[in-house]
């Protein structure tokens, strides 16, 4: 049980009722690192240090209306698909949206 899984934490993190809105997958060149860090930068949030103080901006995942599903692939609702397609257009970034409805998470 020693081993991270910061991917179930954060869905039981999201644990919500049905939800209608849509699958977004997107396809960036992982040669490409400074696209990957704006596109992490963007879904995951960073911390910044200055003069000994933390400076955390959140990312999308974080935001109501969103759930992280696996990489490259987010649930989100209608007002937070209008925000990450733009983000993805702006950086030139091709991406797929499929409408779909999520259940409640079950705990385990």
């Amino acid at each position: 049980m020693g081993r991270r899984q910061p991917s179930v934490r954060r869905a039981r993190r999201q644990r919500q009722g049905a939800t209608v809105g849509y699958i977004v997958t997107w396809d960036v060149d992982s040669g490409d690192a400074a696209m990957c860090g704006r596109l992490r930068r963007f879904i995951f949030g960073y911390t910044l240090a200055n003069n000994g103080r933390e400076y955390r901006y959140q990312g999308l995942v974080e935001r109501d209306g969103v759930r992280y599903v696996g990489q490259s692939v987010l649930f989100v609702t209608h007002a937070r698909l209008l925000e990450l397609q733009s983000f993805l257009r702006q950086q030139g970034v091709s991406h797929v949206v499929t409408h779909a409805s999520l259940g409640a998470i079950m705990p385990s």
